[in-house]
């Protein structure tokens, strides 16, 4: 009896380090995200706190640095100031009077996304993110340049879907074309005509 006992603790100690190693190898926290305090939301309202601020160099430091480089090329194409490119954050939603309405922060890995609502064009805006140095970025520079990897399809672009698919699936059968359904020969046969002229 007392060697039952004395294994008792051992079990709970054995679990607690397993809990305590699970957690070491990242598997206990979101092992999809990198270990920051940091989110794509906070990065946002960053952002949108310097456009308000009409603080340029604010702005900047919000952007990774392949979206810097796009910046710079922008300004150079257009033959504009840097700070003109830089004046609204690369996005619409900043136009806003407050701070707009955010929601699904999507992560996977280094790469961001999260819906910001544009009031000026009243739709959602699906910006990218990416985790360098530390905090997360707007990536606007790695989605022209094609390596921005989605964290997936956001709330609005999945609602579009569902709408297109319930709009799709509800299409009378009278307004179906004549040549639908196949002949056992490989031939369409005519839908309108009854059963037994096919």
């Amino acid at each position: 009896m007392l060697q039952s006992r004395s294994s008792i603790p051992e079990i709970i100690l054995g679990f607690v380090l397993f809990f305590i190693a699970l957690n070491a190898s990242g598997c206990g926290n979101s092992a999809s995200s990198p270990i920051s305090n940091d989110s794509p939301t906070a990065a946002y309202k960053r952002l949108y706190a310097a456009v308000k601020n009409k603080d340029t160099n604010a702005i900047k430091d919000e952007m990774s640095k392949h979206t810097v480089s796009f910046v710079q090329s922008i300004a150079g194409q257009r033959k504009q100031a840097v700070e003109k490119v830089y004046e609204n954050g690369l996005t619409g939603t900043t136009f806003s009077e407050t701070l707009p309405p955010i929601r699904d922060e999507r992560i996977n890995n280094d790469m961001g996304a999260l819906e910001v609502y544009n009031s000026k064009e009243q739709r959602w805006e699906d910006l990218p993110f990416v985790f360098e140095d530390g905090k997360w970025k707007l990536a606007v520079g790695e989605q022209f340049q094609g390596t921005y990897r989605s964290p997936g399809k956001g709330r609005d672009q999945k609602e579009k879907e569902a709408a297109n698919v319930l709009s799709n699936s509800q299409v009378p059968v009278s307004n179906m074309p004549a040549n639908v359904f196949p002949a056992g020969n490989g031939a369409v046969k005519n839908a309108n005509q009854p059963v037994g002229e096919r």
